[in-house]
């Protein structure tokens, strides 16, 4: 990794700072070779799009479901999968059983790119989600123009009136967002901005810690409507039947998919 995803990597503490700053200077070039007023024109040509938070409303059959992540590289454990091949991975989840599939496309930090968001959903019939640090509209609307079919959107790095912004910009672009909760205070900003999909982070992205109880003890807050989606630290059937307990059907899971030696295969182990 060079030398500033190394320094997120050594400063758990600074991460999301020095994400966003990242992120800042990234939106600028962009804006530069192509002005968000003609990315929005963009939005604007018809696109199919696959229903991401209504495959999420309930369990399936089995009794849940699966967000399956494509994730090169984290800040805290360095590559995860050597050489992985979106496409390849794709339709592993798929034939695994994966509900969605959830793709990261920061580079800096994560080594993803918006072709593995393009090249994973023309591989598969799944809906996906892009997996990134939005801070700017900009963002979203590229979301769209890539062929995502939901966005993530995390509380942490966002003002209240940004969420209720942005959730209203996804509205528009018949997208659905994945807010991103790690406490009480993240879970009353997305409430307050209207949001039905909470993503309940068990990693505090500020210090990099895991906590897996984070998910079932933000779970009882909800309130009626919103759906909780489980995300990091999940790694075996006995993790999924505990949050099952807590009345949480949704998972969204990365690093050991990622870093299975037959992901689709260990995939299917987690529905028994």
């Amino acid at each position: 990794m060079d030398k500033r995803s190394k320094r997120s990597s050594n400063m758990g503490t600074d991460f999301l700072q020095i994400i966003v700053e990242d992120k800042k200077r990234e939106i600028a070039e962009a804006k530069k070779k192509l002005p968000e007023k003609q990315l929005f024109k963009q939005t604007l040509i018809p696109r199919d799009k696959r229903p991401f938070l209504k495959k999420l409303e309930s369990p399936s059959p089995s009794g849940i479901n699966i967000i399956a992540e494509i994730k090169r590289a984290s800040p805290s454990k360095g590559i995860l999968s050597k050489d992985l091949n979106p496409i390849t991975f794709a339709q592993a989840y798929e034939k695994g059983g994966a509900t969605a599939l959830s793709v990261l496309t920061d580079y800096l930090h994560f080594r993803g790119s918006k072709d593995d968001l393009e090249s994973a959903r023309k591989a598969t019939t799944l809906p996906v989600l892009r997996k990134d640090f939005v801070i700017s509209s900009y963002q979203i609307f590229e979301s769209s123009v890539i062929g995502a079919d939901a966005v993530l959107l995390i509380v942490r790095i966002l003002s209240k009136k940004q969420l209720k912004d942005y959730l209203s910009i996804c509205s528009e672009l018949r997208m659905d967002a994945l807010v991103e909760i790690n406490n009480e205070k993240d879970l009353e900003a997305a409430s307050w901005a209207g949001a039905r999909l909470i993503g309940i982070n068990n990693r505090n992205l500020r210090s990099f810690e895991t906590d897996m109880e984070t998910a079932i003890r933000m779970k009882s807050l909800l309130e009626p409507g919103q759906i909780a989606v489980a995300a990091s630290g999940i790694q075996t059937r006995k993790d999924i039947e505990k949050n099952r307990a807590a009345g949480i059907w949704n998972f969204l899971i990365g690093e050991s998919l990622v870093k299975s030696n037959n992901p689709q295969v260990f995939l299917k182990s987690l529905w028994r």
